[in-house]
């Protein structure tokens, strides 16, 4: 392929739009990360960390990264690094969906699967393993701070040229890496001090299907608990955690892409979980969420159950 032919698709500035979905409720600024061009809002995070390691030499063309992820960083740096001449080996647990294989694939990326049992945290072993033995890149998402950053320098910067006011009051997003909420919250509270943030966490973990990795619930994939190295509570003045059942949040998605918003279980828990928010805060209040990916890696979930 020629050189011209790899210059990287730029990261997209998404919208970020008022979302109801009963008159009843407070609307929720949703940022439309699923716009991006690998469908996800790890785009940000792949590119960041990429054209950063290729800036300081730590990468050269043709140079193997290898990571761990569930699915959407995956996805997210199999294009990055197609369009930047560098070879890609996702590791990831073995009862991921098939269409997030199928995405890895198509961009050129290999993928190696990991116990399911294991979750991501043997997935990241792995990928340690097979870095010293091959000398690969790791972008290691659950530990870089340029995960972090890369939402601090960009959604957060977006959020604030885009919201009325130029000011975000709450702050809601469910925790996997940690870079999207730490991100978040370190680049919109310098407009304001009392920004409160939100850690959406779902419940009820059904034993009856496969657990996608060491998460805390089986139908939220992405949504991890333990293995970041990014989020620390501490580093909050005041968080907030509201917990939602994984039904409500499977609901919710599926209410979101009937209104035109082709969204993964992730959107749905952001969303159920910024209105609880809104609702404990004052009237008028701008509470801000990510919807985070696009719904064709869920097509063999249980997110389209109701239409099989």
């Amino acid at each position: 392929m020629s050189a011209v032919n790899r210059i990287p698709v730029p990261l997209l500035r998404t919208p970020l739009v008022p979302v109801r979905l009963d008159p009843s409720d407070p609307a929720i600024w949703a940022k439309l990360e699923f716009l991006q061009p690998s469908g996800s809002t790890k785009d940000r995070i792949a590119a960041f960390i990429l054209d950063r390691a290729l800036a300081e030499n730590r990468l050269a063309p043709g140079s193997l990264v290898i990571e761990a992820s569930s699915g959407s960083t995956s996805i997210a740096l199999a294009m990055a690094c197609a369009q930047r001449g560098l070879r890609f080996l996702a590791v990831m647990p073995e009862s991921v969906s098939n269409e997030r294989l199928l995405m890895i694939r198509g961009f050129g990326g290999q993928v190696e699967l990991t116990a399911g049992a294991a979750g991501v945290a043997g997935s990241i072993a792995r990928t340690e393993e097979l870095a010293r033995e091959s000398g690969g890149f790791l972008p290691r998402q659950f530990s870089n701070p340029d995960n972090a950053r890369a939402h601090e320098l960009g959604s957060a910067r977006e959020i604030l040229e885009e919201i009325p006011g130029g000011r975000v009051d709450v702050v809601v997003s469910g925790v996997g890496t940690g870079g999207t909420l730490v991100g978040l919250y370190q680049g919109l509270r310098p407009a304001n001090p009392n920004l409160r943030a939100v850690l959406a966490r779902p419940v009820e973990i059904s034993e009856a299907v496969d657990q996608e990795c060491c998460s805390f619930s089986s139908q939220i994939p992405g949504v991890v608990d333990g293995v970041s190295r990014i989020f620390r509570a501490q580093a909050f003045e005041r968080l907030q955690t509201v917990e939602v059942r994984q039904e409500e949040a499977l609901l919710a998605a599926r209410r979101l892409i009937r209104l035109g918003f082709p969204v993964g279980p992730s959107s749905g828990l952001n969303y159920v979980a910024a209105v609880r928010a809104a609702k404990a805060v004052e009237p008028g209040a701008r509470v801000v969420t990510v919807f985070p990916d696009r719904m064709e890696r869920y097509f063999t979930t249980r997110l389209f159950d109701h239409c099989r």
